[in-house]
Protein backbone atom coordinates (compact mmCIF):
# COMPACT_ATOMS: atom_id res chain seq x y z
CA UNK A 1 0.00 0.00 0.00
CA UNK A 2 1.33 3.39 -1.00
CA UNK A 3 0.88 6.69 0.80
CA UNK A 4 -0.63 8.12 -2.38
CA UNK A 5 -3.29 5.37 -2.30
CA UNK A 6 -4.23 6.26 1.29
CA UNK A 7 -4.79 9.84 0.17
CA UNK A 8 -6.56 9.12 -3.13
CA UNK A 9 -8.91 6.39 -1.85
CA UNK A 10 -11.13 9.06 -0.28
CA UNK A 11 -11.96 10.55 -3.66
CA UNK A 12 -13.92 7.47 -4.69
CA UNK A 13 -16.70 7.78 -2.06
CA UNK A 14 -16.71 11.55 -2.47
CA UNK A 15 -17.54 11.11 -6.15
CA UNK A 16 -19.79 8.03 -6.15
CA UNK A 17 -21.75 8.89 -3.00
CA UNK A 18 -21.38 12.66 -2.75
CA UNK A 19 -21.95 12.98 -6.49
CA UNK A 20 -25.43 11.50 -6.12
CA UNK A 21 -26.34 14.58 -4.05
CA UNK A 22 -23.99 17.08 -5.73
CA UNK A 23 -23.60 16.07 -9.40
CA UNK A 24 -21.07 18.85 -9.94
CA UNK A 25 -18.59 16.49 -8.22
CA UNK A 26 -18.57 14.60 -11.53
CA UNK A 27 -16.17 17.24 -12.77
CA UNK A 28 -13.56 15.68 -10.48
CA UNK A 29 -13.75 12.66 -12.79
CA UNK A 30 -13.02 14.90 -15.78
CA UNK A 31 -10.08 16.42 -13.89
CA UNK A 32 -8.74 12.97 -13.03
CA UNK A 33 -9.17 11.73 -16.61
CA UNK A 34 -7.26 14.76 -17.88
CA UNK A 35 -4.52 14.24 -15.29
CA UNK A 36 -4.10 10.57 -16.05
CA UNK A 37 -3.82 11.25 -19.77
CA UNK A 38 -1.12 13.87 -19.20
CA UNK A 39 0.74 11.62 -16.78
CA UNK A 40 0.59 8.72 -19.22
CA UNK A 41 2.56 10.77 -21.73
CA UNK A 42 5.18 12.05 -19.30
CA UNK A 43 5.39 9.17 -16.79
CA UNK A 44 5.34 6.15 -19.10
CA UNK A 45 1.89 4.70 -19.40
CA UNK A 46 -0.16 3.51 -16.46
CA UNK A 47 1.55 5.52 -13.71
CA UNK A 48 -1.85 6.87 -12.60
CA UNK A 49 -3.33 3.37 -12.29
CA UNK A 50 -0.72 2.03 -9.92
CA UNK A 51 -0.11 5.17 -7.87
CA UNK A 52 -3.00 7.64 -7.95
CA UNK A 53 -6.23 5.95 -9.06
CA UNK A 54 -8.84 6.20 -6.28
CA UNK A 55 -10.63 3.07 -7.53
CA UNK A 56 -7.35 1.19 -7.75
CA UNK A 57 -6.57 2.21 -4.17
CA UNK A 58 -9.99 0.96 -3.05
CA UNK A 59 -9.44 -2.33 -4.87
CA UNK A 60 -5.98 -2.80 -3.31
CA UNK A 61 -6.85 -1.71 0.22
CA UNK A 62 -10.46 -2.82 0.73
CA UNK A 63 -11.45 -5.34 -1.92
CA UNK A 64 -8.30 -7.42 -1.55
CA UNK A 65 -9.83 -8.77 1.69
CA UNK A 66 -12.91 -10.06 -0.17
CA UNK A 67 -11.36 -11.17 -3.44
CA UNK A 68 -11.45 -14.81 -4.59
CA UNK A 69 -7.95 -14.13 -5.98
CA UNK A 70 -8.71 -16.20 -9.06
CA UNK A 71 -7.02 -15.53 -12.40
CA UNK A 72 -8.77 -13.25 -14.86
CA UNK A 73 -10.08 -14.75 -18.10
CA UNK A 74 -7.51 -14.71 -20.91
CA UNK A 75 -9.85 -12.56 -23.00
CA UNK A 76 -9.16 -9.67 -20.57
CA UNK A 77 -5.58 -9.55 -21.87
CA UNK A 78 -6.55 -9.41 -25.54
CA UNK A 79 -6.04 -6.00 -27.12
CA UNK A 80 -9.14 -6.26 -29.28
CA UNK A 81 -11.28 -6.97 -26.21
CA UNK A 82 -9.81 -4.10 -24.23
CA UNK A 83 -10.40 -1.71 -27.16
CA UNK A 84 -13.94 -3.03 -27.52
CA UNK A 85 -14.59 -2.14 -23.86
CA UNK A 86 -13.02 1.27 -24.55
CA UNK A 87 -15.29 1.84 -27.57
CA UNK A 88 -18.40 0.83 -25.61
CA UNK A 89 -17.38 3.10 -22.73
CA UNK A 90 -16.70 6.13 -24.94
CA UNK A 91 -19.88 5.55 -26.96
CA UNK A 92 -21.99 5.35 -23.83
CA UNK A 93 -20.30 8.41 -22.34
CA UNK A 94 -20.74 10.44 -25.54
CA UNK A 95 -24.39 9.41 -25.91
CA UNK A 96 -25.17 10.36 -22.30
CA UNK A 97 -23.42 13.73 -22.63
CA UNK A 98 -25.38 14.53 -25.80
CA UNK A 99 -28.61 13.74 -23.95
CA UNK A 100 -27.79 16.40 -21.33
CA UNK A 101 -28.38 19.16 -23.87
CA UNK A 102 -25.39 21.02 -22.47
CA UNK A 103 -26.75 21.29 -18.93
CA UNK A 104 -23.59 21.53 -16.81
CA UNK A 105 -25.12 19.86 -13.75
CA UNK A 106 -26.41 16.99 -15.92
CA UNK A 107 -22.95 16.58 -17.50
CA UNK A 108 -21.47 16.26 -14.00
CA UNK A 109 -24.13 13.67 -13.19
CA UNK A 110 -23.12 11.64 -16.26
CA UNK A 111 -19.57 11.38 -14.96
CA UNK A 112 -20.77 10.49 -11.45
CA UNK A 113 -22.95 7.71 -12.88
CA UNK A 114 -20.20 6.34 -15.11
CA UNK A 115 -17.87 6.29 -12.11
CA UNK A 116 -20.52 4.55 -10.01
CA UNK A 117 -21.34 1.94 -12.67
CA UNK A 118 -17.69 1.14 -13.41
CA UNK A 119 -16.98 0.92 -9.67
CA UNK A 120 -19.81 -1.60 -9.25
CA UNK A 121 -18.41 -3.60 -12.17
CA UNK A 122 -14.93 -3.39 -10.61
CA UNK A 123 -16.27 -4.67 -7.27
CA UNK A 124 -18.10 -7.60 -8.86
CA UNK A 125 -15.07 -8.58 -10.93
CA UNK A 126 -12.75 -8.05 -7.97
CA UNK A 127 -14.79 -10.30 -5.69
CA UNK A 128 -15.10 -13.07 -8.30
CA UNK A 129 -11.49 -12.85 -9.53
CA UNK A 130 -8.39 -10.88 -8.56
CA UNK A 131 -9.14 -7.58 -6.84
CA UNK A 132 -7.83 -5.57 -9.79
CA UNK A 133 -9.54 -7.58 -12.55
CA UNK A 134 -11.30 -4.40 -13.71
CA UNK A 135 -7.93 -2.71 -14.19
CA UNK A 136 -7.11 -5.22 -16.93
CA UNK A 137 -9.98 -3.89 -19.07
CA UNK A 138 -10.31 -0.34 -17.71
CA UNK A 139 -10.89 2.01 -20.67
CA UNK A 140 -8.71 4.73 -19.18
CA UNK A 141 -5.94 2.24 -18.44
CA UNK A 142 -6.08 1.02 -22.04
CA UNK A 143 -5.80 4.59 -23.30
CA UNK A 144 -2.97 5.40 -20.90
CA UNK A 145 -1.03 2.39 -22.07
CA UNK A 146 -1.40 3.46 -25.72
CA UNK A 147 -0.41 7.06 -25.01
CA UNK A 148 2.60 5.84 -23.01
CA UNK A 149 3.77 3.70 -25.94
CA UNK A 150 3.36 6.58 -28.39
CA UNK A 151 5.31 8.89 -26.07
CA UNK A 152 8.05 6.29 -25.66
CA UNK A 153 8.52 6.09 -29.43
CA UNK A 154 8.85 9.89 -29.68
CA UNK A 155 11.47 10.19 -26.95
CA UNK A 156 15.09 10.17 -28.05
Amino acid sequence: MKRSQLIMIWLLPVIVIGGLFYPILGYLVIAMMSSLLLLSYFKKGRFWCWNLCPRGAFLDIVLLKFSAKKPVPKIFTKKWFRWLIFAIFISFLTFRIILTGGNLIAVGAVFVRICLVTTIIAIVLGVLMKQRAWCMICPMGTLQEKIGKIAQRRRP
